[in-house]
């Protein structure tokens, strides 16, 4: 058993330089600006929630419908924006993100072709 790494070949692919460039770099720096935001509004959004459940039981309590109270509404709508979210950010992906990233995979590809 030898402690020696193997190394890639001269003429493969440089994942770190890869990693490192600017395409790959303004393709994280798309997706982060996407993501982060709507990671906050929705947190900040769940906690409020989780809040006024244990706060505000009267204003959950209050019955819309029947039943329907404002905390099952609100509970729903967890559910609903997370749908959302998801949607949206497929879409987002397949808008901005997918074409970027197919274009540096097919860079890389030729690269491996040629190696």
């Amino acid at each position: 058993m030898t402690d020696r790494i193997d190394t890639e070949p001269v003429d493969g692919i440089d994942y770190i330089a890869v990693q490192q460039s600017p395409r790959f770099q303004t393709l994280k720096r798309t997706q982060r600006s996407f993501i982060f935001p709507l990671a906050v509004l929705f947190l900040v959004w769940y906690f409020a929630y989780v809040l006024l459940g244990a706060y505000a039981t009267e204003f959950m309590g209050q019955r819309v419908w029947g039943d329907i109270t404002v905390g099952l509404l609100l509970g729903l709508a967890q559910f609903v924006t997370t749908f959302a979210i998801t949607m949206g950010y497929v879409s987002f992906a397949n808008r901005k993100l997918d074409p970027k990233a197919e274009e540096i995979r097919e860079e890389l590809e030729k690269v491996e072709a040629q190696a």
